[in-house]
C-alpha cells in the first residue's frame, strides 16, 4: 500500500515560540530546530526528534506539505531531507511540482472560483471597512485568490466572527481565525482537492492527513486516517471522528507525536 502523507505546517508540524506550549523546566525542554527564518530571525522550529522522524516519514512515504501560506511565504520554511516532490499552499490555490505552480491546477481552481463565488475585491473592501479598524492591524490577500488580516485577538468583538461568517457564506466564501490571523477563502480553494489530485498522480492507495484549523477539517475528513493535536481551533470545537486520531500532547510536543504515530501506521 502506498501511503500519501499530507500534513498542514503551522501549529501542526512546525511552531513558533508563541506555539510551543513547553510545560516543563527549561532545562529539561527538548531539543529543537529552526524550520524558518524571517528577516534574519528564526521563527518557526522543530524538535530534532520531530526532524529525524520527519526524514524517516518521507522515505516510506509520499509526504506532501499543505499549507495556507502563500508560495513565497512557504518557501521560507526549511524541512529536513529532500525536498517533497508535491507541496500544496494557498490553501489548495496552488499545487507545487518540484517547486514549480501547476498552470492546469491554477486555472481549474481559479474558474471554480470566478463561477461561484463574489470578487476578492468585494471581500478585501468589506474587511477594510473603517469600523474594523479598531481590531484590524494589517490586511493582506494571497496570490489574488484570498484575504486575510492580522488581528488584536482582545479587541475583537466575538458577534464580529459570527457576522463576518454568514456575511462570507452567503457569498460563497468561509472564515477562520488561526491565532491572530483571520481567513477569508472562498469555498471551492481547498485542501482536501489538492490533496487528492497528488494522491491520483502518485498512485497512493491511503491519505494520511494531518491539522490543527477548521481550514485542514475537510481535508482530514476526506482522509483514510487523520491527525489533529489537543490544540487549535479543532480542538477548542472539541471535533472528534471515528477515525481521527489526537495526540496526548500539544504545543511543539504534538508535531512529533504526530510524525511518530504516522510512522508507525505507515510501517503497520
Amino acid at each position: 500500500m502506498r501511503t500519501l502523507f499530507a500534513s498542514d505546517l503551522d501549529r501542526t508540524l512546525i511552531y513558533s515560540a508563541n506555539a510551543l506550549f513547553l510545560d516543563t523546566e527549561d532545562a529539561a525542554a527538548p531539543a529543537m530546530v529552526v524550520a524558518e527564518v524571517y528577516e534574519g530571525k528564526p521563527l518557526s522550529f522543530m524538535t530534532r526528534a520531530a526532524e529525524e522522524l520527519l526524514v524517516t516519514a518521507a522515505g516510506e512515504c509520499v509526504f506532501m506539505p499543505v499549507t495556507t501560506r502563500t508560495v513565497a511565504q512557504y518557501q521560507r520554511i526549511r524541512l529536513p531531507g529532500p525536498a517533497p516532490e508535491y507541496a500544496v499552499t494557498t490553501n489548495g490555490g496552488v499545487l507545487l511540482h518540484h517547486g514549480v505552480p501547476d498552470a492546469d491546477w491554477q486555472q481549474k481552481v481559479r474558474s471554480l472560483v470566478a463561477g461561484g463565488c463574489a470578487p476578492l475585491a468585494e471581500v478585501s473592501a468589506y474587511l477594510a471597512r473603517p469600523e474594523f479598524a479598531a481590531w484590524t492591524l494589517k490586511l493582506r490577500t494571497a496570490e489574488d485568490l484570498f484575504a486575510y488580516a492580522v488581528v488584536d485577538r482582545a479587541a475583537l468583538p466575538g458577534e464580529f466572527l459570527l457576522e463576518l461568517e454568514a456575511w462570507c457564506a452567503e457569498r460563497g466564501w468561509t472564515v477562520s481565525l488561526q491565532g491572530r490571523k483571520l481567513y477569508c477563502v472562498p469555498v471551492p480553494v481547498t485542501k482536501q482537492d489538492a490533496v487528492a489530485e497528488v494522491a491520483r498522480r502518485t498512485g497512493s492507495d491511503r491519505i494520511v492527513a494531518a491539522g490543527d484549523s477548521l481550514l485542514d477539517r475537510p481535508m482530514l475528513e476526506a482522509a483514510d486516517v487523520a491527525f489533529r493535536p489537543a490544540h487549535g481551533e479543532l480542538d477548542d470545537a472539541g471535533w472528534v471522528d471515528s477515525h481521527l486520531q489526537v495526540t496526548e500532547t500539544r504545543g511543539v510536543l504534538a508535531g512529533e507525536e504526530i510524525l511518530r504515530q504516522v510512522l508507525d501506521l505507515v510501517r503497520a
